[in-house]
């Protein structure tokens, strides 16, 4: 393959502005192809810069005369290799693609990807999972294979046409940080959607596309992967289930629980325990095979499905349980050499002692082997196998060789009489049922070790179920096996005495041995032999007795190190995910098996202080809830997931049905109970303290749980389910949608609407981005997640909801069409007062004041809430200097106008404009996108460290005022001026401020309008309509003098301050007049002003009233006074709000849609 090789191809003329696309069959070696691009020539004017897919690849076209699609070129540069790419094509029968090794001479088309763990043809739908990336196969430092991902599918061809678009691959799909191949990004919507704005091959990505060429990144992998020992399923899951499920119990226990329960339950003793592990066995296999496992074993299987909650709480207590059960396991062995010690008296100090001397050096021994890596501890896993399967072997082929010696310790053989006898039950010693079972359940676990190491399983996929399930099958059917032939061979009690055999026939025989002729009845007393009485039967019927002791070693030894190699690796999957920051050091792995050597040692010092104990019999249960609380998880997971019916939860393993592994975690849990009550509450406990902590920590991981599945699915029902309910006057709750713009902008106004909304009522931020369309709509998506991200931080309970529209108008008819979801939709408009409205653009006032028009048109109530130093706080949260400097600069009104129209998005949104004059305008602009870079930081922090000058007078003070409704706001009082009736609104906003804990203490004084001869009248009514709503209020003030006339110098103010907005049209001609009001339409016309002078004058009385009575409430609610659409021009009406709300405390002017939303009827 190092010549060239050309293949006819038809020509096809570029795009115009595009550099033709190389000849596709031709093949250059890399020096040369270098040594061509340098001088400029290029096969047939190929873009300048090597094209990789030329210097790697040849295309032989099998079947079809076309040249290559371009996804053979991105198999070419891309992760899943030339192996990948040639498997699946040559299965299509279309085409070859033959890998080149740039850097191998000569290798024979024959063997692509030669560095390839799986050997060379591999395919691609298959085998692609195994598939190392082309650059970490030859990671020899050829980086000028750069522009991977997306040029090389620019203008190729794809089924024959020149397109950019990708047929589907499994590298679209990975994780960035997969360790299998790397992940190949597809070319994003906006690039085959947008208009093209760049040259493709402008910076070496396609469409200006940037970010690590996969080569360099999968290069990084290359190392760990070339020596990484993975384990198939028998290896893997099979032999070390059942090394751990065949326990001490088999040995030692079994003929005992045969004894006490007879063959019948001891048989049912088994089944029970299989059905709880077989219905784990099916939920694990559903979890296992629903998506790529990594390493953690249960931890990992529960934490995906259910959430960090649960399992960052069983990871701990299973890597805990693993630890102790290494412990269990040792004194267990431990216990069986110094019995054989003690029956050759050469004990080293007493019984408790030795065990503690074994126990310590064969942990050390253990751990040597366990670090010694994963390879020798299976090979050691295997030989222990043998064993085991020797000693059963032996024990079988003993129930056939009845010896005339053994008969008087109760072994005679398979006998239909000593069946019989041993079928039912015969608890002494106060054993029932249960507390047989109890002591049987533990051999049962143990079902789990092989999906604890699934980092070390090549396929944990079909590993997992496979091994699994048929490794519970094969133990129970043993179980089950040895249980009834020792229950027909043995007898229950025997004395061991050659002396009791029967000489004359007795002809009232009622037991087996006294049928066989022996005579075991001074066994009333108690006896050494027998089923019941001594645990070594196994050792006594097998052919050959050593060999059960041997069988005990390597039982006990293999759950032992399984355990030692289980704990570290969940610990450190459980790390790694830092649920627990503390335990971070634990996450760090060594070797080519990402070892966990820190996460081994600490097993170890665990399980060393547990045998130094040497007492197992209370640790023993605890265990057994901690492994039966993860099974009971793991089968609350697979029906949580099925419950949720998330599109994600589709595992390949069929055999799983929710309602068993319902079943299955309701058995778990009731089996904790059997074996130990005390040990089940403990369990829980700790398992609810460390779910409650971690909910509480919130770490910040999203793994797509079940959990949030079905938080949606809930969602979703009770949406649709309350929007068959019709609504009610008693069920009414205020649900606002807020102008604020960007809701970092504007925190007194969020604060204060949160203070009635939390927990009653919905909340919608609203934000109107304008400007340029295609900005705008990356914007929006960008500060969707941004500033949901900071309402949670903050603790808001509200959603942001941004809109582009061409003006503030439009966005805010969209916001209030179409926020909210069925029932669940916004009533009230809140919007913050247009503080510099005489400054500003009078199109602006116009915009704003058409607000309240479209609010009232759809049947919105509207807020407007007013705070004296401003409500704006954006051009603070940027840096001082930038202000200042910005400000020193020239900038004509053009260009503000410009700025205004083109930016308006984050500063006119919500209406309420920086303090200053309009000049400030492109500061704010500057000042957001500062803030932009971070979204979530404390309002104004940032100003208080940096070294800029300190904040002016005016800034300082808008700055308290942002923060005061966060405070607790001590004795005071809230003034309602509830002037007209708006259907209650104005009267039921202060009542739900009132029930926040930190209005709690606020006192509400109510203020109506009366005439002055009826003023105890109206009081009195007033007072009862509250009462009869249920409102407590501090005071009731009826005010009869509201229309007096206002002072003369604020009445001179007033006609001073709309002076610049009026016509004037009785000293113009008519025709310049009406072509004025046409242009300008918020212009006051003189005779509206004599229409409304009476309401002029009431709005300009109430301010003086306001501060006579209310100048030192908290917050003022007010009723909104209203203007008649198309009659009262905007500038008119925002006269009457500046000059009703002028100079006061915080003040809400509220107006209801008229409908009622308080009732006395209950």
């Amino acid at each position: 393959m190092e010549g060239k090789q050309q293949q006819p191809q038809r020509e096809e003329l570029p795009p115009p502005g595009l550099a033709a696309p190389a000849a596709v069959g031709s093949e250059l070696r890399p020096e040369e192809e270098e040594g061509k691009d340098a001088a400029g020539g290029g096969a047939l004017g190929r873009p300048l810069g090597p094209t990789p897919s030329q210097s790697r690849f040849q295309v032989d076209l099998v079947a079809e005369g076309a040249s290559r699609p371009p996804e053979e070129s991105r198999k070419a540069s891309g992760g899943g290799g030339g192996a990948a790419g040639k498997g699946s094509e040559e299965a299509k029968g279309r085409f070859r693609v033959n890998f080149v090794d740039p850097s191998a001479g000569d290798e024979s088309p024959g063997e692509p990807g030669g560095g390839s763990s799986e050997g060379g043809n591999v395919s691609f739908q298959n085998g692609g999972d195994t598939v190392l990336s082309e650059g970490s196969l030859h990671s020899g430092g050829h980086h000028h294979y750069y522009y991977d991902t997306h040029t090389n599918t620019y203008y190729l061809r794809t089924f024959g046409h020149n397109t950019m678009d990708a047929v589907p691959r499994i590298d679209h799909y990975r994780h960035t940080a997969a360790d299998l191949g790397e992940k190949l990004i597809r070319p994003s919507l906006a690039e085959l959607h947008d208009e093209l704005d760049k040259e493709p091959f402008e910076d070496g990505y396609a469409n200006g596309e940037e970010g690590t060429p996969a080569g360099e990144a999968s290069a990084t992998y290359t190392p760990d992967s070339k020596g990484v020992v993975k384990f198939g399923w028998i290896k893997g899951v099979l032999v070390r289930c059942m090394l751990n499920i065949w326990g001490v119990m088999l040995f030692i226990r079994l003929s005992w629980i045969v004894g006490q329960a007879g063959i019948g339950l001891s048989v049912v003793v088994i089944g029970m325990a299989t059905v709880v592990t077989t219905i784990t066995g099916l939920s694990t296999s559903a979890i296992a095979t629903n998506g790529f496992v990594r390493g953690g074993g249960a931890y990992y299987l529960i934490s995906r499905s259910l959430g960090p909650e649960f399992g960052g709480a069983i990871g701990l207590i299973f890597a805990f349980a693993n630890a102790v059960a290494v412990a269990m396991y040792v004194v267990g062995f431990a216990e069986t050499v110094v019995e054989l010690l003690k029956e050759n008296g050469t004990l080293m100090v007493d019984e408790m002692n030795d065990i503690r001397i074994i126990g310590a050096i064969t942990v050390v021994v253990l751990l040597g082997i366990s670090v010694a890596g994963m390879e020798w501890e299976a090979k050691a896993q295997i030989v222990l196998l043998v064993i085991l399967v020797l000693a059963i072997g032996d024990f079988v082929i003993g129930t056939f060789i009845p010896l005339d010696s053994k008969k008087p310790k109760g072994f005679f053989g398979y006998k239909a009489e000593i069946f019989m006898e041993n079928f039912g039950p015969d608890f002494r010693d106060e054993e029932t049922f249960f507390s047989v079972f109890a002591i049987f359940f533990p051999a049962a676990t143990g079902i789990l070790a092989g999906a604890n190491i699934s980092g070390d399983l090549a396929d944990p996929q079909s590993a997992i179920p496979k091994g699994t399930l048929l490794a519970i099958l094969i133990t129970t059917l043993v179980y089950a096996g040895i249980a009834v032939s020792v229950g027909s061979c043995v007898v229950r009690d025997a004395t061991g005495n050659i002396n009791n055999t029967i000489v004359t026939e007795l002809t009232n025989c009622t037991t087996a041995a006294c049928k066989l002729n022996y005579d075991f009845s001074s066994c009333q007393t108690g006896c050494p032999y027998g089923l019941m009485n001594n645990f070594q039967v196994m050792s006594m019927v097998s052919g050959f007795a050593p060999l059960i002791s041997a069988g005990i070693f390597s039982a006990t030894l293999s759950s032992a190190l399984a355990s030692l190699v289980s704990a570290p690796k969940i610990f450190q999957a459980l790390c790694k995910d830092n649920i627990y920051p503390a335990f971070q050091m634990f996450a760090k792995g060594y070797g080519k098996n990402n070892e966990p050597l820190r996460g081994y040692l600490l097993t170890f010092l665990i399980a060393l202080g547990f045998i130094l104990i040497a007492e197992l019999n209370v640790i023993a249960p605890i265990i057994s809830n901690f492994f039966l609380a993860s099974y009971a998880l793991i089968n609350f997971s697979v029906f949580h997931a099925s419950l949720a019916k998330s599109p994600g939860w589709r595992p390949a393993f069929k055999y799983y049905n929710m309602w068993i592994s319902l079943v299955g975690a309701i058995l778990c849990c009731i089996v904790m109970f059997v074996i130990n009550w005390w040990a089940a509450l403990l369990t829980y406990v700790i398992v609810l303290g460390l779910y409650i902590y971690v909910t509480y920590k919130k770490p910040d991981v999203n793994w797509g749980s079940s959990t949030q599945a079905l938080t949606y699915l809930n969602a979703l029902q009770h949406s649709i389910r309350l929007s068959g309910v019709e609504d009610h006057v008693k069920n009414f709750r205020p649900q606002c949608l807020i102008m604020t713009g960007p809701p970092n902008a504007r925190p007194a106004l969020l604060h204060l609407v949160h203070a009635f909304t939390k927990n009653v009522g919905l909340m919608i931020c609203g934000h109107v981005h304008m400007g340029p369309r295609r900005q705008a709509m990356k914007e929006l998506s960008t500060d969707l997640a941004k500033y949901q991200r900071w309402l949670i931080k903050n603790k808001m309970k509200a959603f942001y909801a941004p809109v582009h529209a061409e003006d503030l108008r439009d966005g805010g008819q969209y916001l209030m069409q179409a926020a909210g979801l069925g029932r669940m939709r916004p009533n009230t408009l809140v919007v913050g007062f247009k503080k510099n409205w005489r400054q500003g653009d009078m199109r602006d006032v116009e915009t704003y004041i058409n607000l309240f028009h479209d609010a009232f048109d759809v049947q919105y109530g509207v807020v407007v809430i007013r705070l004296k130093e401003g409500l704006d706080i954006s051009h603070l949260q940027g840096q001082e200097e930038l202000l200042s400097s910005q400000e020193k600069s020239p900038c004509t009104k053009d260009v503000i106008v410009k700025v205004d129209y083109s930016k308006k998005s984050e500063t006119d949104t919500s209406i309420v404009f920086a303090p200053s004059s309009s000049e400030r305008t492109p500061t704010l602009h500057r000042e957001e996108d500062e803030d932009e870079k971070t979204p979530t930081r404390p309002l104004l922090k940032k100003d208080s460290k940096s070294p800029s000058s300190p904040l002016n007078v005016a800034d300082q003070r808008l700055l308290d005022a942002s923060t005061q409704f966060q405070k607790k706001q001590g004795k005071s009082n809230i003034d309602v001026w509830w002037l007209f009736d708006d259907g209650g609104l104005t009267l039921l906003i202060p009542y739900l401020i009132t029930t926040k804990k930190k209005w709690k203490d606020c006192k509400i004084r109510v203020f109506i309008g009366g005439k002055i001869n009826r003023i105890d009248h109206d009081r009195r009514a007033m007072a009862t309509l509250l009462s009869k709503f249920r409102i407590d209020f501090s005071d009731i003030m009826v005010l009869g003098d509201i229309n007096t006339k206002p002072k003369k110098e604020n009445i001179a103010a007033f006609e001073e301050m709309i002076e610049p907005f009026r016509l004037h049209e009785d000293d113009k001609e008519q025709e310049i007049a009406d072509k004025m009001k046409e242009d300008e339409p918020w212009r006051i016309t003189d005779n509206e002003l004599e229409l409304y002078k009476t309401k002029t004058y009431r709005q300009i009385r109430l301010n003086e009233l306001l501060k006579e009575h209310s100048s030192t409430a908290n917050i003022i609610v007010m009723s909104l006074p209203v203007a008649r659409k198309g009659a009262v021009s905007s500038a008119l009406y925002m006269a009457w709000l500046e000059a009703l709300s002028k100079d006061l405390p915080p003040i809400l002017l509220v107006r209801g849609n008229h409908q009622s939303v308080l009732t006395f009827y209950s």
